[in-house]
């Protein structure tokens, strides 16, 4: 019979898994990247781009990057407004986790037995697109929310700067700028509500859904993230029927 454990024993052993666990949170915080470089650099590539051209290798082919990087007053309003709300509608109140939603996600994902998209704040697909790569595994998104909480301190304008110059918007297209100048043939200050729309559909499959070769899942999506700018009082009625009207032509002609 195992013999009697003292108040004191389990009072010492809970102190030593304290002590432990102490460590091994501050040994994985020291570990993660510092978000301190960007606040005024901007980053040589990410980790997606390297993993974008490790799999053109693989496949035999250069691989190419087209980016330009832009300050944020030199992307359209409407392209901001629109990623934002569609992509985090509650970016500008949470510090980089909308915990809600991960709540949500993480109860389904134990449920389910593996980790599916959404949950991710603009912040935590900034993190990333930056550090990570794309499995999706609970350490993976572990790590994604304690870097967004890194990157939350540089503030909300660098964050979209650094998000709209970085993300994913077709195959080797990377950031507002270029994707403006490959898909309508204009630079990102120069959007107009129904292109941002029709960009920010593309979001999270751009490789998969192309501007020019509108599926009928983009077309669906373009016109529901178009109809966000009136729920959100940044269109008027007659304002988003005419960027409706002229969102349709563009899917028309394409």
């Amino acid at each position: 019979m195992a013999a009697d454990v003292s108040p004191r024993q389990v009072a010492h052993w809970a102190a030593f898994a304290a002590v432990c666990l102490g460590f091994l949170g501050g040994l994985f915080w020291l570990t993660l990247p510092s978000a301190e470089p960007l606040r005024h650099g901007n980053p040589a590539t990410t980790a997606l781009i390297e993993a974008r051209m490790h799999e053109a290798r693989e496949r035999g082919r250069a691989g190419g990057r087209n980016q330009h990087w832009v300050p944020l007053d030199r992307i359209s309003p409407w392209l901001i407004r629109s990623v934002v709300n569609s992509e985090d509608a509650r970016f500008f109140e949470h510090d980089g986790i909308d915990e809600k939603q991960t709540r949500i996600a993480l109860t389904t994902a134990l449920e389910d037995g593996h980790l599916g998209r959404g949950a991710s704040t603009i912040t935590q697909q900034l993190a990333k697109n930056l550090w990570l790569g794309e499995e999706r595994t609970l350490w993976r998104k572990l790590r994604e929310m304690f870097l967004a909480r890194r990157l939350e301190r540089l503030g909300k304008g660098r964050i979209l700067e650094l998000y709209l110059n970085v993300v994913e918007w077709g195959d080797g297209i990377y950031g507002a700028d270029a994707a403006a100048r490959v898909w309508f043939g204009k630079s990102a200050a120069l959007l107009l509500p129904e292109e941002a729309a029709l960009l920010t559909a593309m979001l999270p499959a751009p490789r998969k859904r192309n501007p020019w070769r509108p599926s009928p899942a983009l077309v669906k999506r373009s016109f529901e993230v178009l109809r966000l700018y009136g729920m959100y009082g940044e269109l008027t009625p007659d304002e988003l029927a005419d960027a409706r009207w002229r969102l349709e032509t563009i899917l028309t002609l394409r």
